[in-house]
C-alpha cells in the first residue's frame, strides 16, 4: 500500500466513523478499486461547494448523478 492508498483509506475511515462497519468495508473496496472514479466524484463535489452549495447538497446532487455507475460497480462485489 503506497502512502496515497493509505492516507485516502485514513480519510475514507474518518469521513464514515457513523457508519456501519459492514456499509464502511464495502465502500472501502469500491474507492480501493476504483480511485479514479472516486477522485472524479471528489473533485466535483468541491467545484459545487465553490458555487455556494452545502457539502451534503453537493454531494447528493453528484451522487445521483452516478448513481448509476455506483450500482454497477457494487453489484460487481458479489
Amino acid at each position: 500500500m503506497g502512502i496515497k492508498d493509505f492516507l485516502t483509506k485514513k480519510v475514507l475511515e474518518h469521513k464514515m466513523k457513523d457508519m456501519p462497519p459492514q456499509y464502511r468495508d464495502v465502500v472501502m473496496k469500491l474507492v480501493q478499486e476504483n480511485p479514479e472514479f472516486f477522485e472524479k466524484i471528489g473533485k466535483e463535489i468541491e467545484q459545487k461547494k465553490k458555487e455556494g452549495k452545502s457539502e451534503t447538497a453537493a454531494a447528493m446532487e453528484v451522487m445521483r448523478k452516478y448513481q448509476g455507475e455506483m450500482q454497477k460497480m457494487m453489484g460487481g462485489l458479489q
